[in-house]
């Protein structure tokens, strides 16, 4: 309850200014001439003008609303760094018993954890903004952070923080702390596949507040998982070394530091680069045995990738054939036979024979040199026709060595749609195929098939009667592919509403020039916002569990479930920012939750040079906690403009501010009162006068 007394004039000021004017000027005159009753006179107009201001007692019912102090603790991933959550849960419980003891505060508690889709490191003052939104800025008490010192968004200034009161903090690790840190300087984010590409870092550690320099470190190097090399790095100098991507696509090359002395945490010991590799120019040999209505579907499809150079010859006129015209008078170009097949076969990264026959075109040993070539990495591709089945069937060469399927000698005649087996459900190059999810499949058909015997490989298509139509297989270290028959064209011209030809085609090609996204075998991994995504293709009908290791360290099997034949799949939460890595069985993959390389981790050591200025600004203070939070400071509510910290104590300050329940109010100068008075001093006027 508070009392006062307040005017409210019962007409404007300046009116009462006005009015007042001439009594004031009669009165100075009177007092000039020596009247002797200008006092009351003056006394009257006194009352008058005290009447009209109306004067009134005020009566509040308050009640006192306390102040509001924040306390911002830090919780992100550098704080879970050695003894700093003990120290930082040890600073609170203090400060919130001394908070208790403190009348008129009321506190709010803060936690700010990492956010593994932020690149911006940790930011206290934003969480503190959005904490306070909902308080008056006149209620604020001050704020207290918690934290290691690595605060990455501290305002400019004062003004910027939207209130004024004290900002303290207390920083939890300890003064002079050692860590090494690994910083990449230059990395490409292209690179041609098996070409040599520039990569530069940098190792830097600190120890007592000086930078370590001339001393070396052990930097090691992987791509996907894979060991790549070992360098012996100088410390604060950079560091340039040059290696080769091993593939088209996203490749993650990881740089790691080995643990220096008295190391805080080997979370910033590591750099994560992706650099996508790039092929220079895909070559694809393609010789087609005689002219037939599909070779324009296979010459369509490669001259339709930019990044294929195609190399196509069609065999017009063979070395039996015997009409008589001058070889002067042909326009027909010879087929360089020895360059393509001795001097650059390993120079093509795929080599289809579409319905070739032995025509005594190539010598045996050329056959010799495809077998080599495809064992030695390479690819071959036989688009078969009917000469397959014959005497002229190139499997009556070395190619036999290689070819998974033997022809029977029959050639079969008649409709048919083409069909997926169990297998090319799994395999990446016929699995999940348009129309073919339909039982007959929603494709036009084909009439011809040469019938083979598989002795190895997978059949992943075939005939409603089971006969293969297109068997897979590897040869050493590369790939072979066999399609049984010559009428696939028949979807490239729509017939009976057509196929997939060129999807098929596509695939069938990138899979035998080992596209990543195209292996049998392959597991990959994801990070979408706090979830780790793992897919596993295999051509088993079973998955093992997979195993993940977090950033931290921490390793946990992960059981996968079947989503598609072939396909397996399974999310866990991925709270920490960093690289998760995923093993299963030989396959190794990686995934960076939050930035490749987080803010958060630039550098960990315990500072107070952050948070100084704004500290300063505000009249703050900066305390080091200790590891038994002995330097927790006491607490003390200081008026505006007051100090606000000393050596042992921090200051919240006191607003006073309150609400107002209910007001009564009562006017001191009632008018017959009012009226009274006036007429009072009047009459003692007169009556002086008349003395």
């Amino acid at each position: 309850m508070a009392w006062n007394i307040v005017f409210e004039p019962v007409v404007p000021l300046l009116a009462i200014v006005l009015l007042a004017l001439p009594g004031v000027a009669a009165l100075l005159y009177a007092a000039w001439r020596g009247a002797r009753g200008a006092p009351f006179r003056t006394a009257a107009l006194a009352i008058l003008v005290l009447a009209v201001l109306n004067p009134t007692i005020r009566q509040e019912d308050r009640e006192a609303v306390p102040d509001i102090a924040a306390i911002v603790v830090d919780r992100s991933q550098s704080q879970d760094i050695g003894n700093r959550p003990g120290e930082t849960d040890a600073a609170l419980a203090m400060l919130q018993e001394r908070l208790a003891r403190t009348d008129g505060i009321e506190t709010r508690i803060v936690p700010v954890a990492s956010n593994p889709g932020d690149e911006e490191g940790t930011a206290l003052f934003g969480a503190l903004e959005r904490a306070l939104a909902d308080v008056p800025r006149e209620r604020i008490a001050g704020a207290i952070f918690i934290t290691d010192g690595q605060v990455h968004d501290v305002p400019e200034n004062a003004a910027a923080l939207g209130f004024d009161a004290p900002v303290h903090a207390l920083i939890i690790g300890r003064k002079g702390e050692r860590d090494r840190r690994l910083h990449v300087v230059e990395a490409p984010r292209f690179g041609i596949v098996d070409e040599p590409m520039m990569l530069s870092f940098r190792v830097d550690e600190t120890a007592a507040g000086d930078g370590v320099t001339g001393e070396t470190a052990t930097v090691s190097i992987s791509v996907d998982g894979n060991p790549e090399m070992t360098v012996e790095a100088v410390i604060g100098e950079r560091t340039d070394v040059s290696l080769a991507l091993k593939h088209g696509g996203p490749n993650v090359i990881e740089i790691d530091v080995a643990e220096g002395p008295d190391e805080l945490t080997m979370l910033n010991n590591r750099a994560v680069v992706v650099a996508n590799g790039i092929r220079d120019r895909l070559r694809v040999l393609l010789v087609s045995g005689e002219p037939h209505p599909g070779e324009r579907t296979w010459r369509n499809l490669l001259k339709a990738d930019p990044s294929v150079d195609l190399v196509h010859f069609t065999i017009l006129r063979p070395p039996e054939k015997q009409d008589g015209t001058p070889i002067g008078e042909l326009s027909l170009i010879a087929f360089p036979t020895r360059e393509l097949f001795d001097e650059k076969l390993d120079q093509f990264d795929l080599i289809i024979f579409d319905r070739y026959k032995r025509r005594g075109v190539l010598p045996l040993a050329y056959f010799l040199n495809i077998v080599d070539y495809v064992e030695n990495g390479g690819a071959f591709l036989a688009a078969s026709g009917p000469a397959f089945a014959s005497p002229f069937s190139i499997y009556r060469t070395p190619l036999a060595a290689i070819l998974p399927a033997q022809p029977s000698g029959e050639t079969t005649i008649g409709g048919f749609r083409p069909q997926i087996t169990g297998i090319g459900a799994r395999h990446p190059v016929t699995a999940g195929l348009p129309g073919g999810e339909s039982d007959p499949p929603a494709w036009g058909r084909w009439f011809r098939t040469i019938d083979v015997e598989v002795g190895q490989g997978r059949i992943v298509m075939e005939t409603p009667d089971a006969r293969p139509l297109m068997v897979l297989d590897h040869a050493g270290k590369g790939r072979i592919a066999q399609l049984l028959s010559d009428h696939i064209w028949l979807w490239s011209r729509g017939y009976e509403g057509g196929g997939p030809q060129a999807e098929l085609l596509r695939r069938l090609a990138h899979w035998l020039m080992k596209e990543p996204d195209l292996e049998e075998e392959k597991l990959s991994a994801a990070v979408q916002g706090e979830t780790l995504t793992i897919e596993r293709r295999t051509m088993d009908n079973t998955a093992m569990p997979a195993r993940v290791a977090s950033p931290s360290g921490a390793v946990s099997e992960v059981a996968l479930e079947e989503t598609a034949p072939g396909r397996f799949a399974a999310s866990v939460p991925a709270r920490e920012l960093g690289l998760y890595r995923i093993s299963q069985g030989d396959l190794n993959v990686v995934a960076a939750a939050g930035p490749l390389n987080p803010r958060e981790f630039a550098d960990v050591r315990a500072t107070d040079k952050h948070m100084q200025p704004i500290v300063q600004a505000t009249g703050g203070g900066i305390w080091w906690a200790g590891a038994d939070a002995a330097g927790t400071p006491g607490i003390r509510t200081v008026r505006p403009g007051h100090d606000a910290a000393g050596d042992t104590w921090l200051g919240l300050r006191r607003n006073e501010k309150y609400l107002v329940h209910a007001v009564h109010q009562s006017p001191l100068l009632v008018g017959p009162l009012a009226l009274i008075l006036i007429l009072g001093t009047l009459a003692l006027a007169w009556w002086r006068e008349g003395r």
